[in-house]
């Protein structure tokens, strides 16, 4: 079996390279949609949340970074084009939106989709020993779970 710079088989670390690009597409879809919610946010809560959008893009930001770094390390290119982010893009494109709940749930409905495709590439570099990639994964996981957890409880008003 032939392996690369790092060790890891060829086969599976080019398929790896494919399963971290189409993160990679989604994550800057979503770093997009955080923009956007970020500008776009009104109401009582702008003040709170317009500064939640923005640690959020910008921990999406550093996490792009992260996976277009890995792929170069297993020995890929990073997708880098919007036309290449749509075709591979699996998430929910939140236009104009404005209100705070919606606001939300599109974040929860996206770390949602993301949670799966990490936990895809997770039993991908698993396989093979891709130590690297596992722990990214599993980083990446343990804080959007987090995420999602604390979102949810923000829905949940007591009244």
């Amino acid at each position: 079996m032939k392996t690369n710079s790092i060790g890891l088989p060829i086969e599976q670390s080019e398929q790896l390279v494919l399963s971290l690009n189409k993160l990679l597409s989604n994550f800057q879809v979503y770093y997009q949609n955080l923009r956007g919610l970020h500008w776009n946010i009104r109401g009582k809560r702008f003040f709170d949340l317009h500064i939640k959008f923005e640690q959020l893009y910008g921990d999406a930001q550093l996490k792009i970074d992260e996976i277009a770094e890995r792929v170069l390390t297993l020995g890929g290119i990073p997708l880098h084009t919007f036309e290449d982010y749509i075709a591979n893009n699996q998430l929910r494109i939140g236009k104009a939106i404005h209100k705070d709940e919606l606001a939300v749930q599109l974040i929860i409905d996206s770390l949602a989709d993301l949670l799966k495709i990490e936990r895809e590439i997770l039993a991908q570099s698993g396989d093979v020993n891709d130590e690297g990639t596992n722990s990214m994964m599993s980083d990446f996981i343990k804080e959007q779970e987090k995420t999602v957890w604390m979102m949810k409880a923000w829905l949940t008003e007591e009244v």
